[in-house]
């Protein structure tokens, strides 16, 4: 994925998530992909933005309220991606939810 989400003004929510992966692709990056689709289409949905190298990955989402951040992780297809991702995808992950207070962009 490239270039920043395009969010509106603060106040708004991001989901961080921080995974390392395990050993070949297994079908990850089609789920991947699979889930960023799925997400764009939910109510509350913002942007995504996203990085991995062989040792990390970091997916931020951005979301207008909790509630919605609540609704995406009940998701029928989110939860059987989430099930996979902690039996085949991932040695650890974190998910952390943050209140955006401040956004500044800077464009060269």
């Amino acid at each position: 994925m490239s270039g920043s989400a395009q969010t509106p003004q603060p106040p708004y929510y991001a989901v961080i998530f921080t995974s390392q992966r395990t050993e070949g692709d297994n079908g990850y990056g089609k789920m991947a992909d699979r889930m960023v689709e799925l997400a764009s289409r939910q109510k509350g949905f913002l942007g995504v933005e996203s990085a991995r190298d062989e040792q990390l990955g970091i997916t931020v989402s951005y979301w207008d309220s909790l509630e919605s951040i609540r609704a995406w992780k009940e998701n029928a297809a989110h939860r059987t991606a989430q099930d996979r991702g902690k039996a085949e995808w991932y040695k650890s992950f974190a998910l952390r939810v943050c209140k955006v207070e401040r956004d500044d962009f800077f464009e060269i």
